[in-house]
């Protein structure tokens, strides 16, 4: 047996599993390259949408030497095939199971909006919301809810509605989940240059959030259509929609909703999401 084979094969299963999600994920470096470079988002698409082929490459390339070195071999070559083995399922289970952004972000299961006099914020009258007025009809997502799910589907003035928000660049933008006419379910797939980046049910194609331009993908150019929307306080939002509705915490993600806190005025404890007044490096915050 040629033992390159089996390093070729071990390599074949770390290293593509490892870089399709270090790409658009806040990996050390992973976000850094210049604002108009896409290559990387170009591979983890690539690497997202042909990953199986190369995972069975190399499982054919493994499978036969581990087999060999099992049965023949003494104890020392046996350990040498088990740990990089065991070390290719540990990676798989990480960047499949742990590390994916829809793995650690969920949307909302029982979206819940309530009336002012109703509302379970009423309490925190300075918390920060994106506001949405359409025909007539207001809604309200606080951003220390709607930054954990960083979407919310919904239905304002009788038209459907995708709320978002990335608290990593602290972006809040509303847009139609209509694509080509039809609506459109999206599920966060992960960051491009330190902004949230949604997938689309139908075609899979990639789409960011700060500007609702799709970036990789058959839909490649296209552009969702944005619905006007304000950030402003929950206090604010009452006095100029007394009826508007404020969306309520998912009782299911208390624990989570409780790591934002303190996000709306910079303490949150994050690498991610903290701020520097004193400085003009990345991440700075910037107000236009």
């Amino acid at each position: 047996m040629r033992p390159w084979l089996f390093l070729l094969g071990i390599l074949l299963l770390l290293v593509p599993e490892i870089m399709r999600v270090y790409f658009i994920m806040p990996f050390p470096g992973s976000q850094e390259d210049k604002p108009t470079d896409d290559r990387q988002v170009n591979i983890a698409y690539w690497l997202h949408n042909n990953i199986w082929w190369v995972r069975l490459i190399g499982l054919a390339l493994v499978i036969g030497p581990f087999i060999h070195y099992l049965r023949v071999s003494n104890w020392w070559k046996r350990i040498a095939v088990v740990i990089p083995a065991a070390l290719c399922v540990l990676v798989f289970y990480a960047f499949n199971y742990k590390f994916m952004a829809d793995k650690m972000f969920y949307p909302p299961k029982g979206k819940r909006m309530a009336l002012p006099d109703t509302n379970l914020f009423q309490h925190e009258r300075q918390s920060l919301v994106i506001a949405v007025e359409r025909n007539g009809d207001a809604r309200a997502y606080p951003i220390e809810l709607i930054g954990y799910h960083h979407q919310v589907t919904d239905t304002i003035g009788g038209e459907p509605l995708l709320a978002t928000y990335c608290t990593v660049c602290r972006t809040g933008r509303a847009w139609s989940p209509k694509v080509n006419g039809e609506q459109e379910t999206f599920r966060l797939v992960g960051m491009d240059h330190f902004n949230a980046m949604f997938e689309d049910s139908r075609t899979k194609s990639w789409w960011r959030q700060v500007s609702g331009e799709c970036i990789a993908g058959p839909l490649k150019g296209q552009q969702l259509a944005e619905v006007r929307s304000e950030q402003l306080t929950l206090g604010e939002f009452m006095e100029r929609y007394p009826k508007g509705l404020v969306m309520q915490a998912d009782t299911n993600f208390t624990e989570e909703y409780e790591g934002l806190a303190g996000f709306d005025v910079g303490t949150i404890e994050s690498s991610l999401e903290k701020r520097d007044t004193a400085s003009w490096q990345m991440k700075s915050w910037v107000v236009g």
